[in-house]
């Protein structure tokens, strides 16, 4: 197998990651001219709309007799467990640097993730055809960063194919070939699947050890299923049929399975039988499992879909495997899940997805990190993932919440209105280095280290970030630890009932402005009724907010024409007391757009 390279090019978003994927499918005659598109291997509508890579897309082209097999990865934070398997399955990568602005905070994560894989790493400059480009001056970023010499930086332009086929003589000098494992029974690492509504689950696979052809007994060791295979091949970038798949490999294999959990991602598909003979073999040292960092709930706006929505998430996990869900209820929405996502973006996207590709309508409500929560009572730690499952005030002895490692790359103008941004964020200043202090570049580029909340992280910090530095900034996150947090669950009476569906989990310090701006959204959106609505923010039975709706007045004297004054009097004492007793005994259906307006985010 010395003749195939597997690789994958790493990048921070609007790098060219995607133009170079497509030049090489060019220059390599994989795709036609005539099919030819812009972003070729983004397979969804979603991704060349917005522009950003959402899934990982393999691919095999060949190159004066060698197999190149590419894996083109997302570049946002979000999506880096589609990274890191795509890292896992490959020797080498081209680590792809934007001339105009030089080295980002995702671009250090994903080569640092590259790095403790082990892999080759092919440094590249791209846009170096732009009138802003800096491209000497990034090559000494690089070449300081990654400890090599400025003439092993390729400089390119992917959209014009500037140097792009130098490059891929060095992806064939450099980059190591898989190692060979042909005479040894067949053992194959599950980095990605889908679902084919006719061909059941899609496998995709990279075989570590021996073949594996058509009509072939395997077994996916983890969930202990068995199955034929139907047919094997590689991706050209679509599904194309071969005879067999072999060490070193990247491609694809359909067993009919319509079962969805028995497929999951850094799973190990092995033979049943090898020469004959049934076999044990050991799996392959798989994923680390991904945490959800925010949790949200799903809810149909139609509650008879409930069993489509379960469908259309197993189906979606297939392909995203840093998703998860668990059933919930909610009083106000009905049947839904409870989502697990890594980022806003990430919940954004399947929001999208399940819209498009399932034709749901889904509610979101607003997302939380998972807190802490450690009992008096014996000391037992709970994880509460909604407001709902905050145990009483009394019961608790602290709560903690999880904290972020953050770092922003900015020009050093910015600095002083993002340590302001990280403060007002509740957040820590840990250290400020320069990127390039030794370098004659005019962008005196800085890493700002911090700590914050996840709380504040999600509530629109990245757009307040690129506010503030004017786009120029970039930044990536990971999970620190957890701290002990004062935090308290907010509820909401309306007409004196506890509405357990607008409960939330808020700060201390910041609960009375929580509690006024949702009592006022809730006075100004529900409909007036014929007595007085109170409606109140309450915390631990202390009312901390309040407002009142004033009650309809129905004109009950219309239909009088004169006569005494006394019957006019008559009718409206009995419509006072009428409402007295409404008052004491009405219930205010509250209507889902306005749960919408308050659970949304």
């Amino acid at each position: 197998m010395n003749n195939i390279r597997n690789f994958c090019i790493i990048a921070h978003i609007d790098h060219g990651k995607s133009t170079l994927a497509d030049r090489l499918l060019e220059i390599t005659k994989t795709i036609p001219q005539r099919k030819m598109r812009e972003q070729y291997l983004d397979q969804m509508d979603l991704e060349r709309e917005r522009g950003i890579t959402i899934k990982l897309q393999p691919v095999r082209m060949v190159w004066h007799n060698y197999i190149l097999n590419l894996i083109d990865t997302p570049g946002h934070v979000d999506f880096f467990y589609e990274v890191s398997r795509s890292l896992a399955a490959v020797e080498g990568a081209i680590l792809l640097v934007d001339a105009t602005q030089g080295i980002q905070a995702q671009t250090l994560s994903t080569l640092s993730m590259a790095l403790k894989e082990g892999l080759t790493i092919i440094p590249v400059v791209n846009k170096i055809d732009l009138a802003n480009a800096q491209p000497e001056e990034v090559i000494k970023e690089l070449s300081v960063l990654l400890k090599v010499k400025p003439e092993e930086v390729l400089k390119i332009s992917a959209k014009k194919g500037t140097n792009v086929e130098k490059l891929l003589e060095r992806i064939i000098k450099k980059i190591p070939s898989p190692q060979e494992k042909e005479d040894a029974p067949f053992r194959a690492l599950i980095f990605d699947s889908r679902f084919d509504e006719y061909k059941g689950v899609i496998i995709y696979l990279k075989v570590v050890e021996g073949e594996i052809k058509k009509g072939e007994k395997i077994k996916l060791l983890a969930s202990n299923r068995e199955s034929e295979v139907l047919e094997v091949g590689f991706f050209a970038p679509d599904l194309k049929e071969s005879a067999s798949l072999k060490s070193g490999e990247i491609g694809y294999l359909i067993t009919g399975l319509k079962d969805l959990k028995s497929c999951r991602v850094g799973d190990t598909v092995a033979q049943v039988e090898y020469k004959g003979t049934k076999i044990q073999v050991q799996p392959l040292p798989g994923y680390k499992e991904v945490k959800p960092m925010i949790f949200a709930g799903l809810y149909c706006h139609e509650g008879t879909n409930f069993e489509k929505l379960k469908d259309a998430l197993e189906k979606l996990k297939l392909t995203d495997a840093a998703l998860s869900f668990e059933l919930e209820n909610s009083i106000a929405l009905g049947p839904g899940f409870r989502g697990g996502f890594l980022g806003l973006l990430h919940l954004e996207i399947i929001q999208e997805r399940l819209r498009r590709e399932f034709g749901l309508e889904v509610i979101i409500t607003s997302p939380t990190p998972a807190y802490r929560v450690i009992l008096k009572k014996n000391h037992k730690e709970i994880i509460v993932h909604s407001p709902q499952e905050l145990p009483r005030p009394e019961e608790i002895e602290y709560v903690e919440e999880p904290w972020m490692k953050i770092e922003i790359i900015t020009p050093e103008e910015y600095i002083g209105p993002l340590l302001k941004l990280i403060k007002d964020n509740r957040g820590k200043f840990v250290s400020l280095d320069y990127l390039n202090q030794n370098l004659l570049s005019l962008r005196k580029n800085v890493m700002i280290k911090g700590e914050i909340p996840l709380t504040s992280l999600i509530a629109n910090f990245y757009d307040k970030l690129k506010s503030v530095s004017s786009g120029f900034a970039s930044f990536n996150y990971e999970f620190a630890d957890y701290r002990r947090t004062d935090i308290v669950r907010l509820d909401v009476l309306v007409a004196g009932e506890l509405v357990e569906a607008l409960s939330m989990i808020v700060y201390q310090d910041t609960a009375y402005s929580s509690a006024r701006k949702i009592v006022r959204t809730l006075k100004e959106n529900l409909p007036r009724q014929l007595f007085e609505v109170k409606i109140q923010g309450v915390i631990g039975g202390k009312i901390i907010a309040s407002e009142r709706i004033p009650p309809l007045r129905k004109d009950v004297i219309a239909k009088l024409y004169g006569g005494d004054v006394s019957r006019k009097k008559k009718l409206l004492e009995k419509q006072k007391r009428g409402k007295k007793r409404m008052k004491l005994m009405g219930k205010v259906s509250i209507p889902a757009k306005v749960y919408l307006k308050i659970l949304s985010r």
